[in-house]
């Protein structure tokens, strides 16, 4: 496979999970701030903009948050930017990706872009998770498990792991005027199978060890950071990923291990009481882990000189 189409394939992954866990992350604070008319809007809509790497100046509105989170095609740090750059990552493959799973990519990036969308922000996001789920069924379908399948999978788990983060993350930036750990588990999608996990223990421990820690459902923190690895390892045993700018060193993705490995020890070794005296902290360095993982793989796999940033310059 060359270096060129992993690359795509390894973005097509990290931007559509960007977009579901976006409208996810969106969803749930614009609900909190439906739900409960005391809590303060500039508060949550800062603590989630600074959560999500962007610059906050000044009073900050639900309506301001949904302009740079949802509606904003120029950037892929938003629903309409990562669909419309999966998009363009699809049509650079079009020889890897199946026709069934590019015409799911192309057909939410029109049906998105429709302008009566920014009509209904909660129908849209709901819609954008819904056309996610059918892309991961998609593409586990209609895709060999080779390595194309597992840069993909990379890529999407990589993304999965630093969005988790940054939901925790905007959480503890906003306090006790953000959505409960219960509300954030009911985001993911994960708040029955913690309940089964938990047996009706709905403390703030449980759920926030559920959400980062739990090695079962396929949501959580440590989950993605455990699938990733597990690419890379599928990755460096089979054939290396070849083409006239690839690398032909083999063994291990020892960098990307390296990291990965380094914090999910952390996370799973790390008391629970103390995760959730220093979180924010803690996810900031998930994010940074996610960061140079992602760098590493780049150097190794893909073309040089190539970068691709997590948010538009």
């Amino acid at each position: 496979m060359l270096s060129r189409i992993a690359e795509s394939l390894y973005w097509i992954g990290r931007y559509v999970e960007r977009a579901e866990d976006t409208s996810r992350i969106l969803d749930v604070h614009l609900s909190l701030l439906l739900d409960d008319p005391w809590a303060p809007e500039d508060v949550v809509c800062a603590s989630l903009l600074a959560a999500m790497g962007r610059d906050v100046d000044g009073p900050v509105v639900a309506a301001d948050i949904l302009d740079t989170l949802a509606w904003d095609r120029k950037s892929p740090a938003s629903v309409l930017g990562a669909l419309g750059a999966a998009r363009e990552n699809a049509r650079r493959s079009r020889e890897v990706v199946s026709a069934e799973l590019w015409e799911n990519i192309n057909v939410t990036w029109h049906e998105a872009s429709r302008p009566g969308r920014r009509a209904h922000p909660h129908a849209f996001l709901t819609w954008v998770r819904e056309r996610s789920a059918a892309f991961n069924g998609t593409a586990d379908a209609t895709l060999s498990h080779d390595e194309a399948w597992h840069v993909l999978i990379l890529g999407r788990s990589i993304e999965r792991a630093d969005m988790t983060a940054r939901l925790a993350a905007a959480r503890a930036l906003a306090g006790s005027a953000g959505p409960s750990w219960v509300t954030l588990l009911q985001s993911c999608g994960a708040y029955q199978a913690f309940l089964r996990s938990a047996r009706g223990v709905l403390d703030d421990a449980h759920s926030v060890a559920f959400l980062l820690l739990d090695p079962l459902f396929p949501r959580t923190l440590m989950s993605a950071l455990v699938v990733a690895e597990q690419c890379l390892d599928e990755l460096s045993g089979r054939h290396e990923i070849a083409g006239r700018h690839g690398l032909t060193d083999r063994g291990r993705s020892s960098e990307a291990h390296r990291v990965l490995g380094m914090i999910r020890s952390e996370l799973e070794f790390t008391p629970t009481t103390e995760l959730l005296d220093d979180i924010y902290h803690v996810m900031e360095r998930v994010q940074r882990a996610c960061s140079s993982a992602s760098d590493a793989v780049a150097r190794r796999y893909f073309p040089r000189g190539v970068v691709t940033s997590w948010k538009a310059s």
